[in-house]
């Protein structure tokens, strides 16, 4: 029997206490990344739009710059100068959706969580910063799954659960990167062009439209955090807003 999606913490963000949940939703058709189990972080009973509009979406998305300025502008949907890659009114607002229809099964215990990524790779934080979760939900998640990737921004958010050895450092400078680096800890850092990449310190996502997508996430495995011993990652700037990057 193949494990179904569901709610797998339902708490306060460790970012700053606001009700939030994880949801782990066990299959994908992204292309880019392949068939991972993809896990959405959401602010409790508010539209994603909404709280990215306002900044609520700082509960969890912290610090992240590509979140954009909130405001009140009645013609806009959601923050200004918005430069996140992900559409919030696809995968996110759909999994906020079911969530108002009661359409998820809420697990709790270790074996029940670790049963959704068995044998799978799995995506911390495909909306939302993973150290908005406490850790231990996420080790339970890839205790029996084959890889992971993670980015977090909060590795300067003291409240927050960031885990290096788990999470790539989005970072958003080469000075940002270079500081992560002497800290022993891999980065994973948005670029204008490939001639940005750091030699000998950053290669180009491999699964990146400049890099002829000649793998997905699923195979590829090197956001995998510190863990993975390997170079950091670099992409050049892609999704809908790219035209703010």
């Amino acid at each position: 029997m193949k494990p179904l999606s569901a709610i797998i913490y339902r708490g306060p963000s460790l970012i700053d206490g606001a009700p939030i949940v994880a949801v782990a939703i066990a299959s994908s058709r992204n292309t880019k990344t392949g068939n991972m189990v993809q896990t959405y972080i959401l602010l409790s009973g508010i539209d994603p739009r909404a709280a990215n509009k306002s900044g609520a979406d700082y509960s969890i998305c912290g610090t992240c710059p590509h979140r954009g300025t909130p405001t009140d502008d009645p013609k806009r949907a959601l923050a200004k100068g918005r430069s996140c890659y992900v559409q919030i009114g696809q995968g996110p607002l759909g999994v906020f959706r079911m969530l108002a229809r009661d359409g998820y099964r809420a697990v709790t215990g270790h074996a029940d969580i670790a049963a959704i990524g068995s044998g799978r790779m799995v995506r911390l934080g495909t909306y939302g910063d993973p150290a908005a979760v406490p850790s231990y939900v996420w080790d339970s998640l890839i205790f029996e799954a084959t890889g992971h990737t993670a980015y977090s921004h909060q590795s300067g958010v003291q409240s927050a659960d960031f885990r290096p050895d788990l999470f790539m450092v989005s970072a958003d400078s080469d000075k940002a990167a270079r500081a992560a680096w002497k800290e022993g800890r891999r980065t994973f850092r948005v670029i204008g062009d490939i001639a940005d990449i750091i030699k000998g310190e950053e290669v180009l996502c491999p699964a990146s439209e400049e890099a002829g997508r000649r793998t997905t996430c699923t195979d590829c495995r090197l956001c995998g955090g510190a863990a993975v011993k390997a170079k950091s990652v670099a992409i050049v700037a892609h999704g809908a807003g790219r035209r703010y990057a």
